[in-house]
């Protein structure tokens, strides 16, 4: 087991440069020694709670904010012998797909501090990346926090099927499609913290039961499994001009890879996912957000300013005071489209084309057990670059990632080769709690792009 000091020194050392923490904790917490996380230390998105420990969701509208209580996923890790290091970085909420949205420190590219890590679990994947010593980090996901960055910095990130996860004691930005999951430097510790942290939560009524959904939770079981007849549909929309060319390359690669150990390749399409995807996430989420986000008054919960006026204009203050522009930009729209005369033409109809998107992917599992495509079209791009992008523009950054976590299904980023020396992610996506594939998968491609 590495010293404890040790690890602290070099985290701050890190952090300092970085900034992929928002707190370290001087006294790593640890419950007992004995367990699968035994000598593992744990960092969490600012947006799950630890007890104790300041947890803001990379606000300062929760600035002071100490929890009373560890969300579910904590104690779990806890209860595997787990050593609590600190909380990382993220976009406001999770707002974001470059983490440059939020009120706190805005962490830097590990292989070039020019670059973004992207979003919004950025800080758990820089520092992922980075680190020596024995570390995972458990992230969160609502429309591709995970893939995207894990895909821009180079390190491996499982989001799992909407449920098997708790998110009791996670700070909601989408109740419907927020998903914690880990983030790692190899399969195996992705499969072993997946089989510590999924599983029934009763304090969470959209938690699945394992028992009565037949769920198999011997993750680590599958690494090295043979990938003899496995079928997997190339999606083809992976080599749009508008897909970077080393990217491209790298789904060849793969690709020939996968072909080589008898693995099923076959072209296949997601024409109505690709298409209303985005439109219908961001409609989604942001009502779902601004629902979320109006606790945040300062009289009951949020940062608390000088008692003036009357309720509307201290209520406006705080959150003007408080909210990064991107999250008063979603809450604008988040609020629009649910106003009872917009709800039947935007709301509704875009839970409508959820459930279109969720049968298309149904559809496709009928024939294969994985669905191989980028998880991001770009790699990791300069500060300066994504100032010049409109929001529009940042929002497509998430054209392959939002359809799954709409439709809820898992999705597996593997760190494959790299393009102008940056890392390029690829994003394996499965049925409904067949994470196993995704590791079986995952587990094989693990080292390839160094062969």
């Amino acid at each position: 087991m590495e010293d404890v000091n040790k690890v602290l020194e070099e985290t701050k050392k890190i952090n300092d440069e970085y900034n992929y923490l928002n707190t370290i904790i001087e006294k790593p917490i640890q419950r007992k020694k004995e367990g699968k996380l035994s000598n593992y230390y744990i960092t969490f998105k600012d947006a799950i709670c630890v007890k104790g420990v300041h947890s803001r969701a990379g606000s300062s509208i929760l600035e002071g904010y100490y929890p009373l209580f560890n969300a579910t996923v904590v104690e779990k890790c806890l209860d595997e012998g787990a050593i609590l290091l600190g909380k990382t970085t993220q976009d406001t909420f999770g707002f974001g797909s470059f983490n440059i949205n939020t009120n706190l420190n805005i962490p830097k590219h590990p292989l070039d501090k020019s670059r973004v890590t992207g979003g919004s679990s950025g800080g758990s994947c820089g520092f992922t990346k980075k680190v020596k010593f024995k570390h995972i980090s458990l992230g969160e996901s609502t429309g591709g926090s995970m893939a995207n960055p894990s895909s821009l910095c180079g390190v491996f990130s499982l989001t799992p099927t909407y449920g098997l996860v708790s998110r009791y004691g996670l700070m909601d930005y989408a109740n419907s499609m927020d998903k914690i999951g880990p983030i790692a430097n190899s399969m195996k510790e992705i499969a072993i913290m997946l089989e510590v942290i999924s599983g029934n939560d009763e304090k969470d009524s959209t938690s699945l039961n394992s028992n009565k959904n037949n769920i198999c939770r011997d993750y680590s079981k599958q690494i090295g499994v043979s990938l003899k007849g496995m079928r997997v549909g190339i999606l083809k929309e992976s080599f749009n001009d508008s897909i970077d060319e080393g990217i491209k390359n790298s789904m060849k690669k793969c690709i020939d890879i996968l072909k080589s150990v008898d693995v099923e390749c076959e072209e296949i399409s997601l024409p109505f996912s690709l298409k209303y995807g985005i439109p219908t996430y961001y409609i989604i989420a942001t009502s779902e957000a601004s629902t979320n986000l109006a606790r945040y008054c300062g009289i009951r919960y949020g940062a608390y300013l000088p008692l003036e006026g009357n309720f509307n204009e201290y209520f406006s203050k705080v959150r003007s005071t408080n909210f990064h522009p991107e999250a008063k930009r979603r809450i604008i729209l988040g609020t629009f489209v649910r106003m009872a005369t917009q709800r039947d033409a935007y709301y509704l109809k875009a839970a409508k084309i959820r459930t279109k998107i969720i049968e298309e992917y149904k559809e496709i599992f009928k024939k294969y057990d994985v669905i191989l495509s980028p998880a991001m079209p770009i790699v990791a791009p300069k500060f300066d670059e994504v100032d010049k992008l409109t929001p529009l523009q940042s929002y497509m950054m998430d054209i392959f990632t939002v359809s799954p976590n709409l439709a809820g299904v898992p999705h597996l980023t593997v760190p494959f080769w790299e393009s102008n020396n940056l890392p390029v992610g690829l994003m394996f996506i499965a049925d409904h709690l067949k994470e196993n594939n995704l590791i079986r998968i995952g587990s094989y491609l693990e080292g390839m792009d160094k062969n």
